[in-house]
């Protein structure tokens, strides 16, 4: 462009054609403000731009520009008598339509002598883009001549906006009008089947795809991916993936998003590395999918080598990149590291004050999260409904029954909050743990929605609690019929029953699980050393180090008795003797999990436990007694919360 300028520069004279290649060729370099000078020095000079200067210009004006300088452009064509050039309309629509100004937009539209199908392209676009679909469809349908691009904007203005049916019934007339479909048609119904989770839909498109020869193609092998991963079919997605001649960021960060949406973690993070292997940079959707992938692990040392990337490339600034930041260290049992995170937030949105009340709910810290909950409503946030959850749920954790029930009902009464099904759970919960189990069922009666699986099944288990085995068989019975082949609800009541050493019921609710069918879900502890998880089930002696794992048990179990532990028998819900039940419980996954950790873990680093069941009794007694004994902090995010015992003591102080 140097040379160009100085030839330029030493024209005896210009037309319009020099002044049109010097705007293209800064343009086409990225120099749109050195272009803009370029067209006002051409102004200056009396030059008479063209319609191919106009629709340059404007082209200027609605990427890196902006409105003020796009209406003195179209003020320009005006005075040149422009403005109902088919090709400068339809550039000053596509402007105003990016720039969100439909009703500037449509009043080129509406002097046009004959507006072309680029025109109502452009106005159909830009109604879609600024969520106006119905006036966008009206446009469609008035239209004299469509071609495929008319009907693909319309497609992927439904998809974008959330109508996926309809974005897909005018597909299938598209397909039926034999029309050309192109990548973009193929993403957009792609994306439409993926959000109301249609595989069979979904696979059809992709066979069709196949057919056209348009599967080898990076957008479309990147909807694909996308679309399989929210249907939750990630051996297909993997497939796709696997088979794709080339990869950009949007089919890495796809693949990354689909395992670790679909419980996928490991496969996550192996595909995040080998995505920076190749050289390319994540955005913040890949990140904020990883992160989530080492919250849903609990893998608390990956989290922080994604955190220091994200520090290194500067996507820690990004609101959704703190916000995943926050409820990845909540979620592997950092709440300090998660408060850091939010601290150092620079900008934050209301997810941001959500997702540490919920990381402090999690992790029962009831007067935190209240605190910070006044704080979010001081700063100017609103709560919503999810806000709301987080806050009822410390309440329940931490035992804060008056200040939960105050909460509940400034929902309506202050934040114009309708309490859900959810909300109400939280409630039963809250009052159910503190023993108000008459207070429960006047509650359920006085309800105006009715209750769903999530809140029968805290009904149960807050009987089991206590102990209530009536109100528990009447939670148990509606569970039975909304979901008869869920195991937890046999189990919990089983579980109720046996407590209370009601053999005969607990007999009945297994040949009732034996009749359907129902298995019950073991228990399972895991922890991840050298980058790999070991599970252990309980009585496990599947690991290489078995004999070192229970030689350390059983030399536990002999310190504990000797600190005064006495174990609690009522955990074990079998009809066997006394000394049976003892080595039962001694024998729970999640002490198999700690003698592993302490006989490979170094001293001072904390021990990090998942359990995918709630903590018996006898195992949370058991920790509290070993996390003295060895002067270690253990960790343990079981299905209900987490535990940090420190020194014979638990954070939960026993309320769970």
């Amino acid at each position: 462009m140097e040379d160009a300028r100085q030839l330029f520069e030493e024209m005896a004279e210009r037309d319009v054609i020099s002044w049109n290649a010097m705007i293209g060729g800064y343009l086409r370099g990225g120099q749109g403000d050195e272009a803009m000078n370029i067209f006002q020095h051409m102004r200056q000079q009396g030059a008479m731009p063209d319609w191919i200067t106009l629709t340059t210009v404007v082209g200027i004006c609605s990427g890196k520009l902006g409105i003020a300088e796009g209406k003195q452009v179209h003020a320009c064509a005006i005075r040149l008598g422009l403005e109902g050039d088919v090709y400068v309309g339809n550039a000053l629509i596509d402007m105003y339509s990016k720039l969100g100004c439909m009703e500037n937009a449509y009043k080129v539209f509406d002097t046009m002598p004959q507006p072309s199908t680029v025109s109502f392209n452009a106005m159909i676009a830009g109604y879609a883009r600024c969520n106006n679909i119905e006036f966008a469809r009206r446009l469609f349908d008035k239209m004299p001549e469509r071609d495929y691009i008319s009907w693909t904007t319309m497609i992927t203005g439904y998809a974008q906006l959330g109508f996926a049916d309809n974005a897909l019934q005018l597909f299938a007339q598209m397909r039926h009008a034999s029309l050309k479909v192109d990548q973009f048609t193929f993403g957009s119904v792609l994306n439409a089947c993926g959000s109301i989770l249609s595989l069979d839909l979904g696979k059809q498109v992709h066979a069709y795809a196949i057919a056209t020869a348009f599967e080898s193609d990076v957008f479309v092998g990147s909807a694909l991916v996308d679309m399989y991963g929210k249907c939750k079919s990630i051996e297909d997605a993997r497939q796709v993936f696997d088979e794709m001649p080339k990869r950009n960021i949007v089919s890495w960060t796809a693949i990354i998003v689909g395992f670790a949406q679909s419980g996928h973690g490991e496969d996550a993070l192996k595909h995040f590395i080998q995505m920076l292997r190749v050289g390319l940079k994540p955005d913040e959707f890949a990140v904020a999918s990883v992160l989530s992938a080492c919250a849903s692990l609990a893998v608390l040392e990956e989290g922080r080598q994604v955190h220091l990337y994200i520090i290194n490339t500067g996507l820690e600034s990004r609101v959704p990149v703190g916000n995943s930041l926050i409820t990845m260290y909540s979620k592997c049992g950092s709440i300090v590291d998660a408060r850091c995170a939010f601290n150092n937030m620079m900008e934050r949105d209301e997810v941001s004050w959500t997702a540490m009340i919920a990381g402090y709910g999690q992790h029962g810290c009831g007067m935190e999260t209240l605190q910070l909950f006044e704080q979010m409503i001081s700063a100017g946030m609103k709560p919503d409904q999810v806000t709301f959850i987080g806050v009822l749920s410390a309440c329940s954790r931490a035992g804060l029954v008056d200040e939960g029930c105050r909460y509940f009902d400034s929902m309506r009464e202050i934040h114009c909050i309708e309490p859900t099904v959810e909300h109400h759970a939280c409630m039963i919960d809250l009052l159910g743990r503190a023993g108000h189990l008459d207070k429960v069922e006047k509650f359920i009666d006085e309800m105006q929605c009715e209750l769903d699986v999530v809140g029968w099944a805290t009904l149960l288990g807050v009987c089991r609690i206590h102990g209530n085995i009536s109100l528990g068989k009447r939670a148990a019975k509606h569970l039975f019929e909304l979901e008869p082949e869920n195991p937890s609800a046999y189990v919990l009541l089983s579980n109720m029953c046996a407590a209370g050493e009601r053999w005969n019921d607990v007999a009945n609710v297994r040949k009732l699980m034996k009749s359907k069918g129902v298995k019950k879900e073991p228990g399972c502890s895991w922890i991840r050393f050298q980058n790999r998880v070991h599970s252990f089930v309980a009585d496990d002696r599947s690991h290489p180090q078995t004999e070192k794992i229970y030689a350390t048990l059983e030399k536990l179990a002999e310190q504990m008795k000797d600190e005064g532990y006495v174990p609690d028998t009522s955990s074990v819900l079998h009809n066997i003797d006394d000394d049976d039940k003892e080595h039962a419980l001694c024998y729970h996954s999640e002490r198999v999990a700690i003698a592993f950790a302490l006989l490979n873990i170094p001293e001072g680093i904390p021990i990090r436990i998942v359990k995918n069941l709630r903590v018996c009794d006898d195992c949370h007694a058991a920790t509290k007694f070993i996390s003295k004994i060895v002067s270690r902090e253990i960790i343990v995010r079981d299905s209900n919360r987490y535990h940090h015992f420190i020194d014979g003591l638990c954070s939960c102080r026993d309320y769970w």
